[in-house]
C-alpha cells in the first residue's frame, strides 16, 4: 500500500448525533472514518461505499444513502465507526456511472451497464479498510453489511457477526436490488 496521510480528528455533529470524523488520504482518495466516542472492543462498522447521487444527491435509483442514515442512526446510538469508502460507482467513478446510468435508462442492467463501458461489475478493492480498522486497533468488528465481497475481503478482521441492512424497494431500485442479489449475491 502506498503512502497514507492522515488528519487530525474533528467534531461532527450530524442529524443523527456528534461523530468524530478523521481523513485517510491515499494517492487521489481521500476516505473518512466516523465513529463515535465509544469505540468497543468489537464494534459496528460500516463500510459504505461512496454514493454521491444516492448519499447526497437522494437518488431512489439505489438504496445507498438510505443505508448510510440507517447506519448513522444506528452507530450513533450503539456505538462504532462508518468507514466511508470513496470508491464512486463501484470504483469506475463519476463519469463512469453516468455513463452508466445512461445506459440504465436504455434497458441494461448496473452489471451489463458496466460491462458496456469495459468495467467489471465491482472494481473496488478494500485494502484501505483493513488500514483504517487497524489504524484503530479495531481487530474484530460486527460488520453492518449486505454485500458478501466485503465480509470476504476483510481477512484479517474477525468478523463476529454481520448485521443485515433492511430497506424498502421502490419502484425505481426494484431492478438495482433484484441484480444485487442474484448477479452479485448480496445477501438481502
Amino acid at each position: 500500500m502506498r503512502q497514507i496521510d492522515i488528519s487530525k480528528v474533528a467534531k461532527l455533529p450530524t442529524q443523527y448525533g456528534t461523530f468524530n470524523i478523521q481523513a485517510f488520504k491515499e494517492g487521489e482518495k481521500e476516505h473518512l472514518a466516523i465513529f463515535t466516542d465509544d469505540l468497543s472492543d468489537n464494534p459496528i462498522v460500516r463500510v459504505h461505499s461512496e454514493c454521491l447521487t444516492g448519499d447526497a444527491l437522494g437518488s431512489v435509483k439505489c438504496d445507498c444513502g438510505e443505508q448510510l442514515a440507517f447506519s448513522q442512526e444506528l452507530i450513533a446510538s450503539q456505538g462504532g465507526m462508518i468507514i466511508y469508502h470513496r470508491q464512486e460507482g463501484r470504483n469506475i467513478g463519476l463519469l463512469g456511472k453516468v455513463n452508466a446510468y445512461a445506459l440504465q435508462d436504455k434497458g441494461y442492467d448496473t452489471v451489463e451497464a458496466n460491462h458496456q463501458l469495459g468495467f467489471k461489475a465491482d472494481e473496488r478493492t478494500y485494502e484501505i479498510v483493513e488500514y483504517i480498522l487497524d489504524y484503530f486497533n479495531i481487530k474484530k468488528i460486527q460488520l453492518l453489511t449486505n454485500n458478501p465481497s466485503k465480509i470476504d475481503s476483510l481477512k484479517n478482521i474477525d468478523i463476529t457477526k454481520r448485521i443485515p441492512i433492511k430497506m424498502k424497494p421502490n419502484s425505481y431500485n426494484e431492478g438495482y436490488l433484484k441484480v444485487k442479489k442474484e448477479q452479485m449475491g448480496h445477501l438481502l
